[in-house]
């Protein structure tokens, strides 16, 4: 077994937005803004390997859109060395797109799920062709039926091609095939997002998504404008942090433009990091 991150390039969004009700100078000292309020994100993907089978857990937000949406956000790739892309990085990690064999989306926002889809020609087809896409089922139909809130999160060409190519699996009807993964499905930030938790060399690993998207979002009020219901979040994001303490689980963030990974520990205020680090460190 393996585990690893795979980096898929930086973005920006409102620094508010991510924030929430937290004021400016307490969230800007770990996220800087630009000059339009805007922090940069990562998009960290995870890839596991279990006997013969390679699962991808999120696949960024790909580059099928045009330069009028990608100019929203900024899309980069960093100054880093390597292709920070998802295919780049995951044939830097010695496999190919015709390896993965399984892909998990956590939930359907266009930075989660857009590098699930390219565009050949006039076709929007899966970047995988050789693999299953697990997603919840009333995540789907919250995505396919979506509230106006959360509409712009939710683009067709990301969605329908996986449906239409029959790789679509919902996970409540097939047993998902990795034995040492669990599914915790939270519903605060969209209905029944699902967050892997790996079991591996002995240790706990829980990749965060959108619970908990960076390290500065450790502390319970810091909960993002983003989320449909921001009090059940909070109620989340204690029950996770609780048990992670306790159990010393390692924590992955997916948007976290410096921190990969992280432990926490319980204090007087609350949960708070313990140790940071890449998650080959920590593991």
């Amino acid at each position: 077994m393996s585990l690893q991150t795979l980096d898929t390039g930086f973005f920006k969004l409102d620094g508010g937005a991510m924030f929430g009700v937290v004021p400016k100078p307490l969230w800007q000292r770990l996220n800087p803004a630009d000059e339009q309020n805007r922090c940069t994100w990562a998009m960290r993907c995870l890839l596991y390997e279990a006997g013969n089978r390679l699962l991808v857990v999120d696949t960024g937000i790909g580059d099928k859109q045009d330069a009028k949406f990608f100019g929203h956000y900024d899309l980069h790739r960093g100054d880093g060395p390597g292709d920070a892309t998802l295919l780049g990085s995951i044939r830097e990690a010695g496999y190919s797109e015709k390896d993965v064999t399984d892909v998990l989306l956590t939930h359907l926002h266009f930075d989660h799920v857009g590098g699930a889809v390219k565009r050949s020609n006039e076709a929007l087809l899966p970047v995988f062709a050789n693999a299953t896409y697990w997603v919840h089922p009333a995540h789907w139909q919250w995505a396919v039926n979506p509230n106006p809130r959360e509409k712009a999160s939710f683009l067709r060409e990301n969605i329908l091609p996986l449906q239409e190519s029959g790789q679509l699996t919902f996970l409540t009807e097939k047993p998902f095939p990795f034995a040492d993964i669990e599914l915790l499905y939270v519903d605060g930030h969209t209905e029944k997002m699902a967050l892997p938790i790996f079991h591996i060399n002995g240790r706990t690993v829980a990749y965060m998504a959108d619970l908990i998207p960076s390290s500065g979002h450790i502390p319970l009020p810091y909960i993002m404008s983003y989320d449909m219901r921001p009090l059940l979040t909070m109620e989340e994001k204690t029950q996770v942090l609780q048990k992670a303490a306790a159990e010393n689980w390692i924590l992955v963030f997916e948007h976290d433009p410096v921190v990969e990974a992280a432990t926490v520990e319980m204090t007087e205020r609350g949960a708070r990091l313990k140790e940071t680090g890449k998650l080959k460190e920590l593991l």
